[in-house]
């Protein structure tokens, strides 16, 4: 059979392909998403995500429906392999400059939930669970053609879209499909993951707990009112099949639970999984394009790797609606790659380096560990920048793009546009999902004008204002805002600026509440 073409498929309905959809549907592009399973899986793999990434499902309206879901951490403690703390550093703030907590650990499974209910409330996106994504072919400059098969029927379906997104995984099909392989960035190492459940608090410190040993490196997250998660670097010759039981799991839980009986410990997930930094050499064929585990692997260290899928999507969605909507020329398709693929792989780096100075160098980098850890809070600005959550400006100059230097490529913060406590912040007011000049230089009725006439929204700010401090710390009088809300570019000049903003007209629907 041949279904009704659409705008956009997205091939996989994890945390990257579920957000891409619901970004696109902010725009009124028709979407049909495909996925082997009818409901969410199960089992939690992410545990963590920024405040930037939380500022992404505040675009969606589910920012409040996370928090209830998630919780905050406080920071990140070195321990050697007797538990000794070596170093800590905590948060002196839990919000930060986007109105969120900067690190929030929560169960995948649940903000999948919370994703897939959102879906259903979008008119323009059809999902299709239990089905089979077999070929993806290119059949002409604007036309894609998606072969699926119904994994209890057998029937075999076509479909045709301007776009196809493959949100697919590891092993995606999408990735195969147009030729694309994954090239490995040298880093690979077994894990043992624990997932558990209890009533029972153990006391521990509310915050991320690394044990930074050759031997058995491990990390400790609480991440729920009753779920915590463990993951121990397992030795040569170990599997999961060695812990399979609280008993079996109990010399290395003791040091966290203490002398909480095993009986009240409920075993929710145990499974050994391979740690890889891997970058796929290639993110687009004409009109296919890799985002999330399709396009990138990353080891957990720094707990990037489901938000980083969720910023490609964020990336791509407002660029694809444009071009489907007339609004701009499909040379803004090819700043997808150009920024999103340099900014996965400093945070993929920086994973690797933060994995090799935790766990690796044997009995000398634990020796050194020991010396240099406990001296790391008196190096200037240290702590904070471990807790600092802010990632690397996007890179490159394209026509999406001046990243030259400056603010252009960081996100616009997202603070409050005005001096009270209850003001409207730079996500809820009508800049939302815009081009946005933001200007603390005066502002001609002719340059308002062009702003409006291209879709766009001007910003003015005050002297004491946040945004006021902003610009002026990155020696800027003004700023153009995309809509993902990454800086396009910044200068003196707001009316230099607003001749550079496109006609962005792409009507934007809120769904859902913030």
């Amino acid at each position: 059979m041949t279904a009704a073409p659409v705008d956009v498929i997205v091939v996989g309905a994890g945390p990257t392909g579920v957000t891409a959809a619901a970004l696109l549907a902010q725009y009124g592009v028709r979407c049909l998403v495909l996925d082997r399973w009818t409901e969410v899986y199960p089992l939690a793999r992410a545990v963590h995500l920024d405040d930037e990434v939380h500022r992404i499902l505040g675009r969606l309206g589910l920012a409040e429906a996370f928090a209830a879901i998630s919780r905050p951490a406080l920071g990140l403690r070195l321990l050697d392999r007797d538990h000794v703390v070596l170093a800590e550093f905590a948060r002196d703030r839990l919000v930060g400059v986007h109105g969120y907590p900067q690190a929030n650990m929560f169960d995948q499974p649940a903000l999948e939930g919370l994703l897939r209910e959102h879906l259903t409330s979008l008119p323009t996106v059809t999902f299709r669970g239990d089905v089979e994504v077999t070929a993806v072919d290119q059949i002409a400059h604007d036309r894609v053609r998606v072969t699926f098969e119904h994994r209890t029927t057998g029937a075999v379906d076509t479909v045709e879209a301007a776009f196809v997104l493959g949100c697919d995984g590891a092993n995606s099909l999408v990735r195969r499909s147009i030729g694309a392989t994954m090239r490995d960035l040298g880093f690979e190492q077994r894990w043992l993951v624990v997932d558990m459940e209890t009533d029972r608090e153990f006391g521990a410190w509310d915050g991320v707990h690394q044990v930074c040993d050759t031997h058995r490196a491990a990390t400790y997250m609480r991440i729920g009112d009753r779920r915590h998660r463990w993951e121990f670097r397992l030795l040569d010759g170990e599997s999961a099949t060695y812990f399979e039981s609280v008993d079996a799991l109990a010399p290395l839980l003791e040091p966290w639970t203490g002398d909480v009986p095993a009986e009240d410990l409920v075993l929710h997930r145990i499974t050994d999984y391979t740690f890889r930094a891997q970058l796929a050499d290639r993110w687009r064929d004409r009109r296919v394009f890799l985002l999330g585990d399709a396009a990138h692997l990353t080891p957990p260290f720094i707990g990037q790797g489901m938000g980083a899928g969720l910023r490609d999507a964020l990336n791509l969605s407002w660029k694809v609606a444009g071009v489907l909507a007339g609004d701009l020329d499909e040379s803004w398709l090819d700043s997808y790659e150009t920024e999103r693929r340099p900014h996965a792989k400093s945070l993929i780096t920086l994973a690797v380096w933060m994995g090799r100075a935790m766990t690796g160098g044997g009995h000398g980098g634990d020796l050194a560990r020991r010396v240099i850890a406990p001296c790391l809070h008196r190096v200037p600005g240290f702590g904070a920048k471990v807790t600092d959550s802010t990632t690397p400006p996007l890179h490159g100059r394209t026509v999406a793009l001046d990243g030259r230097a400056g603010l252009a490529g960081t996100q616009c913060p997202n603070v409050r546009l005005g001096p009270s406590a209850d003001a409207t912040r730079f996500d809820c007011g009508p800049s939302v999902s815009r081009f946005t000049l933001v200007t603390a230089a005066p502002v001609s009725q002719h340059t308002r004008s062009i702003v409006v006439q291209r879709g766009g929204v001007v910003v003015d700010v005050a002297p004491g204002e946040p945004l006021h401090d902003w610009l002026t710390t990155g020696k800027a009088r003004a700023a153009l805002v995309r809509p993902d809300g990454a800086v396009s570019a910044a200068g003196r000049s707001p009316t230099e600026l607003a001749y550079r903003m496109p006609s962005f007209r792409s009507e934007f629907v809120r769904h859902g509440t913030r």
